[in-house]
């Protein structure tokens, strides 16, 4: 175990809650044992139970991106409507992670978790936690989207609706190739150490370079070449950017979290769950569904998002405008949130 602060720090990461799962038998044979969720909640459990909602979070974000952004009472996950449950995946920095868990499972020797792990542990967490049988909706951005993708497959009956963002199924092999840029940039640092090293900080090369490619992939062309580094977030210079976002962005976070969540993200498929036929999953699907996809997105192509959705039944297809691509998941930009606030507010209503 080694200590990082930007997890534990109120400062960073706002106010969160932890549940004890216990031991976790995991899909790659192993057991990890201690394992431990951490999440927060914005509103009340009615009498009923029937008004939950269920946020994931996506690869190097925790809740407090999905709290800030994405909950508040002039959104479509409004507190005073719903009973929203954010959970932390595993392997986040924040929930059960390579840093955070002591020896022998620590650092390099964390066991490999699979998007069906995370789904798994939540389950636990809403029905042993909370007595929640039914969710009004799930959603999630990117790998977020990949748990969400999981749930209503793993448990149809448990789902009313689902809105997985920015994400497909089933990774392509495009996506295969570009992790694993990410992979070998962390560990072709000779400070990585085979994933002992005494501080994430001392990984830094490594930790700039994986930045570099998410931002070669994370924002569109025309972020670039209009400038939007300039209007949208305020930087003076394409350097100024890569400074003082993206790489200040990754800098805090822990090495082996990021790549936990790297060999999950390239594994996440839910046709495991149907002996590897992604049209009979996607097929299998009981909740009511929005897709939505973002215009700009390089990482999900709207596209290969599309292509899940039409293999859904009564599912909707919903494109969200966005120049930022598939950064605009943080909410940069007043306009993508109204859109996605939009589409939400309607698959609550139906």
């Amino acid at each position: 175990m080694i200590k990082n602060t930007f997890y534990t720090s109120e400062q960073f990461q706002g106010k969160y809650e932890t549940y004890e799962i216990g031991s976790l038998e995991l899909e790659e044979g192993e057991t990890l044992h201690g394992c431990k969720l951490a999440y927060r909640t914005f509103g009340h459990l009615n009498a009923a139970k029937d008004n939950a909602i269920l946020v994931t979070t996506w690869f190097s974000g925790t809740g407090k991106i999905m709290e800030d952004v994405y909950v508040g009472p002039e959104h479509a996950l409004d507190p005073n409507k719903y009973f929203i449950v954010i959970v932390d995946q595993i392997g986040s920095g924040t929930s059960s992670s390579p840093q955070n868990t002591p020896a022998p499972q620590s650092m390099a020797k964390f066991p490999k978790i699979r998007i069906g792990d995370d789904v798994r542990a939540q389950h636990k967490l809403l029905t042993e936690k909370f007595g929640i049988t039914q969710l009004a909706l799930v959603t999630g951005g990117s790998m977020g989207a990949q748990q969400t993708y999981e749930w209503v497959v793993r448990y149809p009956d448990m789902v009313k609706r689902a809105a997985p963002i920015a994400s497909t199924a089933r990774i392509s092999r495009h996506q295969i190739i570009f992790t694993e840029t990410l992979q070998e940039a962390l560990m072709s640092d000779p400070a990585w150490k085979d994933g002992w090293y005494k501080d994430g900080m001392h990984v830094r090369r490594g930790m700039d370079q994986m930045a570099k490619i998410v931002a070669l992939q994370g924002w569109s062309q025309e972020f670039y070449q209009e400038e939007r580094f300039r209007t949208i977030l305020g930087m003076s210079s394409l350097t100024d950017f890569m400074n003082g976002f993206m790489k200040a962005y990754f800098e805090p976070m822990d090495p082996n979290a990021l790549l936990c969540e790297v060999w999950k993200w390239q594994r996440a498929d839910i046709s495991r769950n149907t002996g590897g036929d992604l049209e009979t999953a996607l097929k299998s699907i009981k909740a009511k569904t929005f897709v939505l996809a973002i215009s700009h997105d390089m990482f999900f192509p709207p596209h290969e998002c599309e292509a899940d959705q039409k293999l859904i039944p009564d599912s909707q297809f919903r494109l969200i405008e966005s120049k930022e691509g598939h950064f605009a998941l943080n909410g940069l930009e007043p306009k993508y949130m109204e859109q996605v606030d939009a589409c939400l507010r309607e698959l609550l209503s139906l």
